[in-house]
């Protein structure tokens, strides 16, 4: 019997053949899903940096260059980019007066959305193709909560 199975369950589940089969299926939706582009959108480095700063808040172009785990040259261009089509704003830092603080804008904001409204479109354009039968729009609807529940334990 495999090793991280149950002996009490009749199914013969094993955790890691799950979570090889949910890794390798859930990557590929994300890649395709990332893959098509968005009028007007966002290149890759663009949204990572853009969805990075609404989550962490207002903050320094070498933190974010740091937690997005790139160089401050790179994370610096793509946040003028940014700059330059009204996305992000720079300050002064309230606490030193030599630093400058990006933050989003409302405009900045309503790309984020927009990429994420497009992304929804995409899937929906998908489920409704007549591919899928009302029974496996019901097995994916009960399995969302419990892809979100597993990406909370993560």
């Amino acid at each position: 019997m495999p090793q991280d199975s149950d002996p009490s369950d009749p199914s013969g589940l094993n955790a890691s053949d799950v979570a090889s089969a949910l890794l390798a299926s859930l990557s590929v939706l994300v890649r395709r899903v990332r893959q098509v582009p968005v009028e007007g959108g966002l290149t890759m480095p663009e949204r990572t940096a853009l969805a990075q700063l609404a989550r962490s808040g207002p903050t320094t172009s070498s933190a974010l260059a740091r937690e997005a785990q790139i160089t401050a040259q790179s994370m610096g261009a793509t946040l003028g980019g940014l700059r330059a089509r009204g996305l992000v704003e720079r300050r002064p830092d309230p606490d030193d007066g030599r630093r400058a603080v990006m933050s989003v804008t409302d405009a900045g904001h309503q790309a984020l959305r927009d990429k994420r409204n497009a992304r929804g479109e995409l899937i929906a354009r998908a489920l409704t193709s007549g591919e899928f039968t009302p029974a496996e729009l019901e097995q994916l609807a009960a399995a969302a909560p419990l892809l979100e529940r597993l990406a909370q334990n993560i």
